[in-house]
């Protein structure tokens, strides 16, 4: 345990548009922590404050739910050990209200605060206030490429769960602010109570084999994009060997030239968008089927089993049988469906 362990002021910035498990997901390990502690026999760790950034200390969620924090986070005093900044949909970026608020960002002391911390859409108010430059961060998958280009000074790293640099922490979308919760304690207190307060709340400390996000490996093109129409193409030739030639003459262009172009587009070569296509699609009938693996390989052109497991992992470190215990329809798995369609 750390020498300065007891009562740390852990603060939580609820930001507009929220999910509401990107501030209740961390609020409620904090708490559980020290529900932990206690029923060990030593004082509570942490003093969980939830705060607006606006100064009427109300907040609307994208449920519907306005929600009204006891503090904004401007009056809050007192050393802050670990300042959250949780979710953001931007839906309120030109509020004026948040002016203060970013104000207030953008001047801290980073020196004076153990971890500064952004959960899923987060990640934006820390790169508006210029925390994020020159560090490693992540966000939701579906925002990273946003990130990447607004703040071209930071190390987007879209595919984990969560990042540490110094004393700034990012994490992805949702339950990844639980797992990257879970690992504070864990740094704050140890191993064992991360892992008891994992089994209060019915969750992996770390989650099995992996931890990368599961987003898209391919970004959407427009439909004139020469990506787009090779991916139409695609749908119905991935189980066959395929090569640049192969391909550039269907499109009726040099290898040379289509290589070019494909590359200026997409910012890969061919073959790489391939595989990752292939991939895609195994990911398809892993989460919706039963077909068998090695049918799955040959139907997605991975070649075999082995073929298959070993660009799994590259793309998603994790293997395709850990893949579709993780994502398989969820209800078949618990043998529940049949009763709810009867």
């Amino acid at each position: 345990m750390n020498d300065n362990a007891q009562h740390k002021k852990v603060v939580i910035v609820v930001m507009s548009g929220n999910m509401l498990l990107n501030f209740a997901g961390p609020s409620d390990v904090f708490t559980s922590a020290n529900a932990c502690l206690t029923e060990s026999g030593l004082p509570e760790g942490y003093e969980v404050c939830i705060a607006a950034p606006t100064t009427d200390r109300k907040v609307q969620a994208r449920t519907g739910v306005e929600i009204s924090c006891p503090y904004h986070v401007m009056e809050i005093e007192g050393p802050i050990d670990t300042l959250i900044v949780a979710g953001n949909d931007r839906s309120a970026e030109g509020d004026l209200r948040l002016a203060d608020f970013h104000d207030w960002l953008s001047h801290i002391d980073t020196t004076q605060i153990r971890r500064i911390v952004s959960i899923c859409g987060g990640a934006f108010a820390l790169a508006k206030a210029g925390l994020l430059d020159g560090k490693r961060a992540t966000t939701h998958w579906e925002r990273s490429e946003v990130l990447k280009k607004e703040y071209p000074a930071i190390q987007v790293e879209g595919h984990q769960f969560f990042t540490a640099d110094g004393n700034i922490y990012t994490s992805a979308g949702v339950s990844s602010g639980i797992d990257l919760s879970l690992a504070m304690v864990e740094e704050d207190y140890g191993r064992d109570l991360a892992i008891k307060v994992a089994r209060k709340l019915v969750f992996y400390l770390s989650r099995p084999g992996f931890q990368t996000q599961f987003g898209n490996l391919l970004p959407l093109y427009e439909s004139e994009n020469l990506a787009a129409k090779l991916q139409l193409w695609l749908k119905d030739h991935l189980h066959e060997s395929l090569d640049v030639a192969h391909i550039s003459d269907h499109f009726n262009m040099s290898t040379r030239n289509f290589t070019r172009v494909f590359h200026k587009q997409t910012g890969m070569p061919p073959a790489k968008f391939i595989e990752k296509l292939r991939v895609e699609a195994a990911r398809k009938l892993l989460e919706d089927t039963d077909v068998p693996l090695e049918i799955i390989a040959e139907k997605c052109g991975l070649v075999n089993l082995v073929g298959m497991r070993r660009t799994f992992l590259r793309h998603l470190n994790v293997t395709p049988s850990d893949y579709r215990r993780t994502f398989r329809t969820a209800l078949k798995d618990a043998g529940i469906a049949e009763l709810l369609t009867n």
